[in-house]
């Protein structure tokens, strides 16, 4: 039998593989994302995402410094907020004495290197548990805008390398962007979650922060999942508004809004490989369904294939550790 073209020699051998393999992971593509608790010695065990924990600022430290070790360059804070702390104006986020500005403070001393990101939404803070200030049962946007500078211009005064402002508030990024400008916070990076859905993959994470939402939905503000060319829309916008990276959120389930919004913007494009897609791979691998190592591995190519230049990942450990 005579062929022109044998493709099968390029996969006889795993050295020919690798040689010719098109996407390659590597350390400093993760982001690790990370929850922080006020008190001391404490690693609680979230639930519904078996081996990940919320820490105190203590612990974090020790966890954040053997990050920097394995190769992982970049971490996103998450904290939460004591009850008693939470209102409809969300102040406590913007406190220059507050868990998020001290937990920055104390990374940027302890790693200088480590690239620190920062969440910049109102829920965690919200006696409601929205992502904005409420009124009349409206989320409303423009008050909101203005929270959210203000927890941005105290992550930057605190040494955050990036804030990264998750709430799909209109007109925020062009805000926050001027913001920093008019009081020469120049070096503080932008990562906008651009195309951020309102998606069901989200409810591990509710229960790390106790953020979930006490009435309605975030579908107001929040992406419908039914929708592609309003991503790119998304994206754009707040490449023109003055957003260092893009992001798309949830991963998995958007691999094709990922290639759209990559092959539309001219800058990095980050995904948020999510709390519910990381539950349902521990899932499957407790029950004896799925190899969890190759599971982890597979999907991790697999967003970054689809165009994203970073990806957020509670199995960034995990991925480095069976990379090398």
């Amino acid at each position: 039998m005579y062929l022109q073209k044998r493709y099968r020699i390029l996969r006889s051998n795993p050295a020919i593989r690798s040689m010719v393999a098109e996407t390659t992971l590597t350390p400093s593509d993760f982001i690790l994302p990370i929850f922080i608790d006020e008190g001391e010695n404490l690693v609680y065990e979230i639930p519904s995402m078996p081996g990940y924990y919320r820490r105190s600022l203590d612990e974090t430290i020790k966890d954040v410094k053997e990050c920097w070790n394995m190769g992982i360059k970049s971490v996103l804070i998450f904290i939460k907020a004591p009850d008693e702390l939470k209102d409809n104006t969300g102040k406590e986020s913007w406190n220059p004495n507050g868990l998020m500005q001290r937990s920055i403070k104390a990374i940027k001393d302890a790693i200088p290197e480590m690239i620190v990101m920062t969440d910049v939404a109102l829920d965690p803070y919200s006696s409601y548990g929205h992502d904005g200030i409420v009124e009349n049962g409206e989320i409303v946007n423009d008050p909101t805008v203005e929270a959210l500078v203000k927890m941005s211009l105290s992550h930057a005064q605190a040494g955050a390398d990036f804030v990264a402002p998750s709430d799909m508030m209109d007109g925020r990024i062009g805000a926050i962007r001027k913001a920093f400008e008019q009081n020469n916070f120049t070096k503080t990076g932008i990562m906008a979650y651009s195309a951020k859905y309102a998606s069901c993959f989200y409810g591990p994470f509710r229960d790390a922060l106790d953020s979930a939402p006490g009435f309605g939905d975030k579908k107001t503000y929040q992406m419908n999942y039914a929708n592609r060319i309003e991503a790119v829309k998304e994206a754009l916008m707040d490449e023109q508004e003055g957003a260092d990276i893009v992001m798309v959120k949830p991963a998995m389930a958007y691999l094709d809004i990922i290639r759209e919004v990559k092959n539309s913007v001219r800058i990095p494009v980050s995904a948020y490989h999510v709390s519910g897609e990381y539950a349902l791979i521990k899932a499957a691998a407790k029950m004896g369904w799925i190899n969890e190592e190759k599971a982890v591995l597979e999907s991790l190519t697999s967003i970054k294939r689809s165009g994203a230049d970073l990806i957020a990942t509670y199995f960034a450990k995990d991925a480095v550790r069976l990379l090398s």
